[in-house]
């Protein structure tokens, strides 16, 4: 590949401004609540707390950090036992603390464009399912410095309350965008001047991506990988090079690599 002098274009010149559209916030159905102790304390510091429920008798300097903030934002605590906790987070591990929240707000392509820095780099995810590995993924995407994450709005897992508590919080810094097309939004990306990466056991390796400038990256569903529309809107594909029997890696795992290989990268 050939650099281009232009840091924000470096590889060809795409000038057209992206339609803009209305805001497609969505917000949790009946999953309106996170539990975990990093995650609870984040969504408060956030300001997205209702209703604080803690385990009877839980102590510690997280609990008592807990109390404070519900304090500060005049936070209700209802000190209930260990089954309630088990039955509002579905039998997961609440480490002793549910909380009852405001409905995330996801923003829409044009919100994400207009808050983020120049160069941003996206992450799209196309039709993942599994919550497990979106919050891994949100995850990473906050230590690498991630500007924001792309879902589809149908057949792909949202922001749920294992989403939340896998994540650690992260959630509650990395901006999080929901469309309803994705090929239709990698055509907007283009025009912003965005080079479009995907992955494929055929490409070119990881190791020698050019990662500079404006760059969207495609993470491909857990079975199917990524469809082939998308791949049509690709301007490289990348491969994380194997030798094992197993020719594919979980999808938050192959994420991650991708992630810190962009961050080290881009400086």
């Amino acid at each position: 590949m050939t650099k281009s002098s232009n840091k924000r274009n470096p590889y060809q010149k795409r000038t057209e401004k992206v339609k803009r559209q209305p805001s497609e916030n969505q917000g949790l159905a009946s999953d309106e609540f996170v539990f975990g102790m990093h995650a609870t304390l984040e969504a408060i510091q956030q300001g997205r707390g209702n209703k604080l429920f803690i385990q009877d008798s839980l102590k510690g300097e997280k609990v008592q950090q807990l109390k404070d903030l519900a304090a500060a934002q005049h936070l209700p605590i209802k000190w209930v036992p260990k089954a309630k906790l088990d039955s509002l987070s579905n039998q997961a591990v609440h480490q002793g603390v549910v909380l009852t929240i405001t409905p995330y707000e996801y923003l829409s392509l044009a919100q994400l464009l207009d808050q983020t820095k120049e160069n941003p780099f996206f992450l799209i995810l196309d039709s993942l399912e599994d919550p497990h590995n979106f919050g891994s993924i949100l995850r990473t995407a906050d230590a690498t410095g991630v500007d924001g994450v792309i879902i589809p709005k149908h057949r792909a897992v949202g922001i749920t309350p294992i989403v939340v508590k896998t994540s650690t919080g992260a959630v509650e810094h990395v901006p999080i965008a929901r469309v309803t097309n994705l090929q239709q939004t990698i055509s907007q990306l283009k025009e912003q001047g965005f080079w479009i990466f995907g992955t494929d056991m055929q490409g070119v390796n990881y190791r020698d991506w050019n990662a500079s400038g404006s760059v969207a990256l495609i993470i491909g569903n857990e079975g199917k990988g990524m469809a082939p529309g998308l791949k049509k809107e690709v301007d490289q594909m990348l491969t994380i090079p194997m030798t094992g029997h197993v020719q594919s890696l979980n999808a938050s795992v192959a994420a991650s690599l991708l992630m810190y290989e962009a961050f080290f990268k881009r400086g």
